[in-house]
């Protein structure tokens, strides 16, 4: 029998408007919303459903606002079909958050509160402007990863950060090491486009804001997972508390191994891969690892009404 993932979209995928339309249809969706504005003490679904896209692309802002639309999304999905089970969850990078509540690791209120944190920490870890994140596309990791080593070998930090599918990959360090990267990366055929980031996520400039995260995330109560976690930092299947805490804290400074880790659920036999919340980013990462999978998302009413009235997830 084939086996079903949710996977859970990370920054990036804002938009204004996001869960607007889940808030008014489903009242599960409408109390996350609630939930999240109490727990931070603004109107987070205010900022999601009205703006302004500069205050939503913040990164404090961004990381609630992207967990709470994706949980509505999940608990919208599960007041209609309770009976729909999932074998696997992952997130690629805050997703991991999103995926942790629906495998009951984590309390919607505790997540919420860590990464509206967990983005100002990011935020502050490294001064603006001397970090930066670089797609690269067309080339493959052994030959990106040894560029890396031959830059930071001059002293200009700089790490693979995002392994999203085949041909793309994310760079992150310093503002040189990066240029240096990319300009090598260019020279042998590769085509680099610089991302528009407030740091340089994912490398190892990020060990401040874990260092932080570690002491937020100890007075928070983790708990075993009751549905296996794909964790970022491993691309392997984890449910243990002490395991996911520990997974959490070196995520902020390490690779995203998203290739990895449907992959790795390729091989466990999941085929049908459903993302919840905003956007396809996901959904399109997934189906250039294997075009042959079952990729749907969850993001709208129509979406939600279609997905098992059509016989995907029965």
């Amino acid at each position: 029998m084939s086996k079903i993932a949710f996977v859970f979209p990370g920054q990036g995928s804002q938009v204004v408007g996001m869960g607007k339309d889940l808030y008014e249809y489903s009242q599960a969706a409408k109390e996350i919303f609630d939930q999240a504005d109490q727990a931070l003490g603004f109107s987070l679904s205010t900022l999601c459903f009205e703006g302004p896209e500069e205050d939503l692309r913040l990164t404090e802002n961004t990381q609630p606002a992207i967990l709470t639309a994706s949980i509505a999304a999940l608990a919208a999905f599960r007041e209609k079909f309770p009976e729909v089970s999932v074998d696997f969850v992952a997130g690629h990078s805050l997703g991991e958050y999103s995926a942790l509540v629906a495998a009951g690791a984590l309390s919607f209120e505790d997540a919420v509160k860590t990464v509206r944190l967990r983005g100002q920490f990011m935020e502050q870890a490294v001064p603006a402007g001397q970090g930066a994140m670089s797609a690269i596309m067309k080339m493959d990791r052994e030959v990106i990863q040894s560029i890396c080593q031959e830059v930071e070998a001059t002293g200009h930090p700089v790490q693979l950060a995002n392994l999203n599918c085949p041909g793309q990959i994310v760079i992150s360090g310093s503002a040189e090491g990066v240029r240096l990267a990319g300009e090598k990366a260019a020279e042998q055929g590769a085509r680099t486009i610089a991302l528009k980031v407030s740091g340089p996520f994912h490398s190892s400039l990020m060990a401040p804001a874990a260092e932080r995260l570690k002491g937020v995330l100890a007075e928070v109560n983790v708990q075993d997972a009751a549905t296996p976690v794909v964790a970022n930092v491993s691309a392997t299947a984890i449910t243990e508390a002490a395991v996911i805490e520990r997974s959490l804290i070196e995520q902020v400074a390490s690779s995203v191994l998203w290739e990895d880790s449907v992959r790795y659920m390729i091989a466990e036999g999941v085929t049908t891969f459903v993302e919840i919340g905003p956007g396809s980013v996901l959904a399109g990462l997934i189906k250039k690892v294997d075009r042959k999978l079952t990729v749907r998302n969850v993001s709208d009413v129509k979406t939600l009404e279609e997905l098992v009235d059509g016989g995907v997830l029965c």
